[in-house]
């Protein structure tokens, strides 16, 4: 009896022990550290990043730069590799049009659970295809599905990476297809200076983003928003030298 309890009392110290350290490695925990970005709030500013994840896609793509360019607005597309490769000429007008091309592996890879050498291999195998193609060193990465962790986390710094996620209350879940109207309110009912929104360029019908950024691009340049891709906003990040680093070596490295 006494070894049993025993038994209960080390694995709950374990458990608990796990959970506790769990609970520590939050996003408050990398967002202290400066590891992860999930927005930046301002208050001098009414700037607001749009971002798209998955494509390019030959379907959605080009209407959502449409869009973009009727409003004079600039956004961040985390691009996958494979993607990119076959449809380089979306990539290379999101460049040429002033946008953003960011990292989002070269396979969509599952990075949960994956060792830190293999989740390198797709961000890096990715670098390469975004730079072959547009002549553009990345250096914003957002992992598939946002799962991240230590792992994750390490595989981006030895690549030189900033991890760009997103504002939970801007996740507007387009890939659900939810309705249009949900992916409006979303944005809308909850739309503060310094947010980045999670948007999807591909992955599935994607009618309803498009129908949606209708009327979400006027309806926020209207209430004084400028949209800008997620460089442009970490600008005013409060570690802008330390993440910014990264970038000016990277850019040194390419020359």
């Amino acid at each position: 009896m006494k070894w049993c309890l025993s038994i209960i009392i080390i694995v709950s110290i374990n458990f608990y022990g796990i959970q506790a350290d769990a609970a520590k490695k939050s996003r408050f925990y990398y967002e202290k550290k400066g590891d992860i970005v999930w927005e930046v709030p301002m208050k001098d500013e009414k700037l607001i990043a749009l971002t798209f994840d998955d494509g390019p896609d030959p379907k959605y793509t080009p209407t959502i730069l449409n869009l973009l360019q009727k409003y004079g607005a600039k956004a961040t597309f985390f691009v996958v590799g494979d993607r990119i490769t076959t449809f380089p000429k979306l990539a290379q007008r999101e460049v040429r049009e002033g946008h953003e091309l960011a990292n989002h592996t070269y396979s969509h890879l599952k990075v949960r659970g994956q060792e830190v050498e293999r989740i390198e291999q797709e961000i890096e195998k990715a670098d390469e295809r975004i730079q072959a193609i547009t002549g553009i060193k990345p250096y914003l990465f957002r992992p598939p599905t946002g799962y991240y962790d230590d792992r994750v986390v390490k595989a981006a710094k030895n690549q030189q990476y900033t991890i760009i996620l997103w504002s939970w209350h801007q996740d507007t879940f387009d890939w659900r297809n939810p309705g249009v109207g949900k992916i409006v309110s979303q944005v809308l009912n909850h739309a503060r200076s310094g947010d980045i929104v999670l948007f999807h360029d591909t992955g599935g019908d994607r009618t309803q983003t498009i129908e949606a950024l209708k009327q979400i691009l006027p309806k926020l340049k209207e209430e004084g928003y400028k949209f800008v891709t997620v460089s442009e906003l970490l600008k005013h990040h409060p570690n802008y030298k330390s993440l910014y680093l990264m970038q000016q070596q990277k850019q040194h490295s390419v020359q």
